[in-house]
């Protein structure tokens, strides 16, 4: 039997595109990978392929997988998120010994890390649940990692994962602990809702130059490159520039103008939502963007639709130069609204969870190999460093300004959508939510009322102190019983 020397340093299960991916960066960073897959065969063509010459491990069974291991035992699952992953520590439990580590880097739900978190530990077994974004080029050169669930575990991997990461200016990797439980995947969640929203504001403001401006893919692209290079400097920004320019070398059009307008998902758009409505937390862009989505999918039905229904007359093509810088003030302040929104998520999750989440050093891990990386994740740190309760991002003194500035011009986009019938719904329900948030007072009092006049459900009076509730018979014929006042 091979001595701890001759081990490997950790293991890996599940061979796609991230988990091979995964393995190599583990290697060129000086450690040595055990590898096993189900179908045995992608193990022995990645270690003839790929991993040829390199310090990994092809292994066939998980019995020969752990047994390749250095104690503690450090082993990653890279399979399908959901009953496979479950599958999986089935087999490997008995194959371990207390304290052995079992690490979840796929897109699980939270609620299933934080079961598993749980149920391991009072078999002695250490989990980390963690969320990896960066796609297929970062998990090779470096991904943003976001690990939750044991603490006891994260001293055995985070010298492996800190050099994997991605690194920031000045070295500092986007890899740190999350917090307990399912609080690694959470982040990783709404870091996916945010990702779902930036998309759909860049593909709102692609639409609003193609359809009001009659701008072409190339053109578009070019107003995307420039972009890059001032206060919206992202990756997403930066591939849009990219995909625009892409010529289909079968039709020698721009490859986009030949792509079926017809979106998937995988659902951690659906989970940020679902959860944000359970913890009343008004993730309102988010949540257009998914539904944007949804309506794609009806390809056929909206085919038919457009030569059933009219929509404007259409107006004469506004000037081009004041739209695209209107349009890039929209899509700045929709950004940071976004991220307003999702950083809320997180505090509402951690204080009904008690969890200790630093909102500060979820930007900094966002800062770099991350699909929505961008140049204002520091700012976003800087103003939790700043107030580390800060409640809202838009009360930063920097982000309020920065909204404030924009807002002319966010205003004149929406509006030139409508005018258009472009649909904006990110955009504009971005707006929406600015113009709600900075409300001292909302028509609520009067939906209050039609509550309290139908189901008898009690309303507080602005003359009266807070939590005192009153019911009104409104017609002269309802009685004095009113329901108890509740939130839902």
């Amino acid at each position: 039997m091979a001595s701890d020397a001759n081990k490997a340093d950790i293991g890996l299960i599940g061979l796609a595109v991230m988990g091979e991916n995964l393995v190599l960066n583990i290697e060129s960073r000086g450690y040595t990978a055990a590898v096993f897959n189900r179908t045995t065969s992608k193990v022995d063509a990645f270690v003839a392929g790929r991993a040829q010459g390199k310090k990994i491990i092809g292994t066939h069974s998980p019995q020969e997988l752990v047994a390749a291991l250095k104690r503690p035992r450090r082993i990653m699952i890279m399979v399908q998120a959901g009953a496979a992953v479950d599958a999986v520590l089935n087999e490997l439990v008995p194959l371990l010994e207390p304290g052995d580590i079992l690490i979840d880097g796929g897109n699980s739900q939270h609620d299933d890390s934080t079961r598993r978190t749980r149920d391991l530990a009072a078999k002695g077994l250490l989990f980390i649940g963690t969320g990896v974004s960066g796609g297929e080029e970062g998990a090779l050169k470096g991904p943003s990692i976001m690990p939750g669930g044991n603490p006891a575990a994260w001293p055995a991997v985070k010298p492996i994962f800190q050099a994997i990461a991605a690194k920031v200016e000045d070295g500092t990797p986007c890899c740190d602990w999350v917090g307990p439980e399912g609080a690694g995947h959470y982040v990783k969640m709404v870091h996916n809702g945010i990702e779902y929203g930036d998309m759909q504001l860049i593909c709102e403001a692609y639409h609003l130059m193609s359809a009001a401006l009659g701008m072409d893919a190339q053109a578009i692209g070019q107003v995307f490159a420039r972009w890059n290079k001032g206060a919206l400097d992202s990756y997403l920004i930066e591939i849009t520039s990219h995909i625009l320019a892409y010529v289909d070398p079968d039709t020698k059009k721009p490859l986009v103008d030949v792509i079926l307008d017809k979106a998937g998902q995988k659902g951690t758009g659906k989970w940020t939502v679902q959860s944000a409505a359970e913890l009343s937390v008004p993730l309102t862009l988010i949540a257009e963007a998914l539904f944007a989505r949804c309506i794609s999918a009806q390809k056929d039905e909206r085919v038919h639709a457009a030569t059933l229904i009219s929509g404007p007359t259409q107006p004469a093509a506004p000037a081009a130069g004041p739209l695209i810088d209107a349009l890039e003030q929209a899509l700045y302040a929709s950004k940071l609204v976004s991220y307003a929104q999702g950083f809320a998520l997180l505090d509402a999750m951690a204080r009904e969870s008690k969890w200790t989440i630093n909102r500060g050093g979820v930007a900094l891990m966002w800062r770099g190999g991350c699909i929505i990386r961008s140049a204002f994740l520091g700012k976003i740190k800087d103003a939790f460093d700043r107030d580390p309760s800060l409640a809202n991002l838009l009360l930063d003194p920097y982000f309020k300004n920065e909204v404030e500035r924009c807002q002319a011009g966010w205003r004149s986009a929406v509006v030139a959508a409508v005018q258009h019938g472009v649909p904006l719904p990110a955009m504009s329900s971005a707006l929406a939510y600015f113009d709600g948030y900075r409300s001292a007072r909302l028509p609520a009092n009067l939906l209050q009322a039609q509550r309290d006049y139908f189901g008898a459900h009690n309303y507080e009076r602005t003359d009266h102190p807070r939590g005192q509730f009153f019911h009104t018979n409104w017609t002269g014929r309802g009685g004095t019983t009113a329901s108890s006042a509740y939130n839902v």
